[in-house]
């Protein structure tokens, strides 16, 4: 585990404080929207699914497109997607303000525009925490993730009592400009957050190769499954409360717009407890301790919101159940972030956001629906049995700790001379490597080629085999294949230290004269002539 710092120290440097607290302006005003949102629904729909659909409306886009979002932020620059992004938000806002100043907002128009809102933040938010590895050092990321989760919180705390205001004094059309003019104060940071230009040093990858590769990698990475999986079960139950807090607000306590505000943000305030307090807690538990403990407490605030009949119970039991929101989102996201490379943390982050977002939209339909059918109460206790078995999930599908590997690139890679011209595109290429193990040292091998094999296949290699010499049983040769000269190139550049241990590990166990040795090929079709690729005494870069 990284060690524990304060995550007031991350306010030191400049680009993120400047970032972090325009950042707090602009979830100022997506929570004030929300509410807006949310309430106005109430008004133009009688059903309970409807209202419960304003959350998934926000939160389906970034299930259907984060992994587009994330192979975005990991091939251009990613202040520049966070700008677009911003901008759409903005137009869409000012746009349902327009629509609902002239009274012309219906049920489905006001969850098509909340969906393009979400559809803003499905593509901001992969770039946005792929950026903070590029902002702090590595070990000031389960801070900036605690800081965000904050920020996010602190709002919440206030916003929806602002918006639930703002929505009973001056109407949805104001909240709903509001978020115009909070949009502009991320976009003047985003602005003067100056990037100096990534060095290129391969061309950008294709984008359906982008995300296939990202794809390849979580799906090869057992770590990142566990979180994923565990991050879809808790969306899909813990949503309940804010996708039904609208309902509770005024069927169980018989309030108003401003009621919902309040105890949104109590439930705000015990997010910000529980960004305080997160490393003091995973001092004490380990990491499925807080995930379990999460479930647990969200299950018992269900139950407790479902009994009472009074505004200041229900909102002092949204507080332990903020708590829990934001200890099990963060602790997710960081170790996300930490058991993944550079190259592909923002897609890796998408399919986390994919996971868990997917879930709580689901969640919020499913909840709406048991509600029109079972009332507000009996969504919640059927809501809190549900929670029960997600934490026991944990005796199977147990939360891993943070990774201590070093995923930091070697930068070591050299192409080798090759007596033919290549071209980037040239392919496809086969690999071969020759290791000479003895006998005794052939149970150890196998164990660590296992670990090469995951590794090679997650960083782009295809068709990945292990032969063995029937004449020389001692020559053991690993065979992979890349489809072009330039993904070979791209390939070893994903090298990490980690990856690097490995390869130091299966030179150890190598008993022949020099290092391992490394054949080049590509393949070609003998009633094909090519002469595209004359010989060369040293490879042509292209």
């Amino acid at each position: 585990m990284p060690n524990r710092t304060s995550p007031l120290v991350l306010f030191h440097y400049k680009t993120f404080r400047s970032l972090w607290s325009a950042s707090l302006v602009s979830n100022l005003g997506s929570l004030v929207e929300g509410v807006a949102a949310a309430w106005l629904m109430t008004s133009l729909a009688t059903s309970h699914d409807m209202v419960a659909l304003v959350q998934s409306s926000a939160t389906l886009p970034v299930m259907l497109f984060s992994l587009a979002a994330g192979a975005l932020a990991d091939n251009f620059d990613r202040r520049r997607v966070m700008m677009a992004a911003q901008l759409l938000m903005l137009c869409v806002s000012a746009s349902l303000a327009i629509l609902a100043y002239a009274g012309a907002v219906t049920p489905w128009m006001l969850l098509s525009l909340t969906f393009l809102i979400g559809c803003g933040w499905a593509l901001h938010d992969p770039s946005w925490y792929a950026s903070m590895g590029e902002i702090l050092p590595r070990q000031h990321l389960p801070s900036a993730v605690a800081l965000n989760s904050m920020s996010y919180n602190l709002m919440r705390s206030i916003g929806p009592a602002i918006g639930g205001l703002i929505v009973a004094t001056a109407g949805a059309t104001f909240a709903f400009l509001l978020n115009v003019v909070c949009c502009f104060a991320l976009l003047i940071a985003l602005w003067q957050w100056k990037t100096g230009p990534a060095p290129q040093l391969l061309p950008r990858e294709p984008f359906g190769s982008a995300m296939a590769a990202g794809f390849r990698y979580v799906l090869l990475s057992p770590n990142l499954l566990k979180v994923m999986g565990r991050s879809l079960v808790f969306g899909l139950t813990a949503v309940v409360i804010l996708a039904l807090l609208p309902l509770v607000a005024k069927e169980q306590v018989a309030g108003t717009a401003v009621t919902y505000g309040i105890m949104l943000g109590f439930f705000g305030l015990g997010a910000i407890l529980g960004a305080l307090l997160i490393g003091r807690i995973r001092d004490v538990l380990s990491h499925e301790g807080i995930i379990r403990g999460a479930f647990f407490a969200l299950a018992i605030s269900c139950v407790g919101l479902a009994w009472s009949a009074h505004v200041w119970l229900s909102c002092l039991l949204l507080v332990p159940a903020g708590m829990a929101w934001v200890q099990a989102w963060s602790l997710f996201n960081v170790t996300v972030q930490l058991s993944t490379p550079r190259w592909v943390v923002g897609r890796a982050l998408s399919l986390y956001q994919t996971a868990s977002f997917g879930g709580m939209a689901a969640g919020s339909w499913l909840w709406g629906a048991v509600a029109d059918t079972q009332g507000v109460a009996g969504a919640l206790v059927m809501a809190s049995l549900v929670l029960v078995v997600g934490g026991l999930i944990g005796l199977v599908l147990r939360q891993p700790d943070f990774e201590t590997l070093n995923l930091d690139p070697t930068n070591k890679f050299c192409e080798p001379t090759l007596q033919l011209d290549l071209r980037p595109r040239s392919g496809p290429i086969m690999v071969m490597v020759d290791y000479r193990i003895d006998q005794n040292d052939v149970a150890e091998f196998l164990s660590v080629m296992a670990l090469r094999r995951r590794a090679r296949l997650r960083d782009g290699a295809r068709q990945w085999a292990l032969l063995r010499d029937l004449e020389e049983p001692q020559l053991w040769t690993e065979r992979y294949h890349v489809p072009t000269w330039i993904e070979y190139v791209r390939h070893n550049q994903r090298q990490t230290h980690a990856d690097a241990e490995i390869v130091a590990r299966l030179e150890a166990l190598h008993r022949g004269e020099g290092p391992p040795k490394i054949h080049h090929k590509i393949e070609r079709q003998a009633e094909r002539v090519h002469d595209d690729m004359p010989l060369k005494p040293h490879l042509h870069r292209t």
